[in-house]
């Protein structure tokens, strides 16, 4: 276990290492960010979204919450949005899901949560949803591992019903949206190839907002 004391050690050493070989890097750091990407993954601890993606700081910004869901009753999700496509001008938003979620796992679940529950709920309405496909699958696993990557897409669809999309890609052409699933088990990152136009064709008779 690393202790409280060790962080700041790795913290001054880090800061040798970015200014040993770019004495200005923090200097460049600290203007304005421009990320291409927004990426809204899940809280756990073992998925850092740089990392994964092999980006440094101020390439992507990040939002992540558990079980990487887009609620649109939640403020801070939805500011991130709106933040990161009307005024960063990001080109691409990822929703990026894991296997081995605790949060999609707990939703399986058929106990009382406590605050989770509302919270959990929307997961369960993604199972709803999808129930048929999934009480198909005997083996509970491959049931979470599928769970996981129907909740990526669902919040995919969450993200082009709204607002900010829609006018942005109505105006600019972008940003597109993805749905990822990080495998934990392996390292690799899965790109579902959500079909984007066509979710945006699609939802366009209920959620259209911008009346083309």
């Amino acid at each position: 276990m690393t202790s409280y004391e060790k962080i700041f050690e790795n913290n001054r050493q880090w800061i040798a290492q970015k200014t040993g070989s770019n004495r200005d890097f923090f200097a460049q750091l600290a203007k304005e960010q421009n990320p291409d990407y927004l990426y809204i993954g899940c809280s756990d601890s073992r998925v850092t979204a740089e990392e994964l993606m092999g980006l440094g700081p101020g390439e992507v910004f990040v939002h992540r919450n558990v079980a990487n869901l887009v609620n649109n009753v939640d403020l801070n999700v939805m500011a991130v949005l709106n933040y990161a496509i009307r005024h960063l001008k990001v080109k691409h938003i990822i929703v990026c899901g894991h296997y081995n979620c605790g949060g999609v796992k707990a939703a399986m679940n058929p106990q009382d949560l406590g605050i989770l529950n509302p919270w959990l709920r929307n997961i369960r309405d993604v199972y709803r949803f999808h129930k048929a496909e999934l009480n198909a699958i005997t083996d509970v696993h491959k049931r979470y591992d599928r769970l996981v990557e129907l909740n990526v897409y669902e919040q995919c669809t969450n993200i082009i019903k709204t607002a900010a999309l829609q006018l942005s890609y109505a105006a600019e052409g972008y940003p597109e949206v993805h749905g990822w699933v990080f495998d934990i088990r392996t390292g690799q990152i899965i790109d579902l190839e959500i079909d984007f136009k066509q979710i945006l064709k699609d939802i366009k008779d209920i959620y259209n907002i911008t009346a083309n």
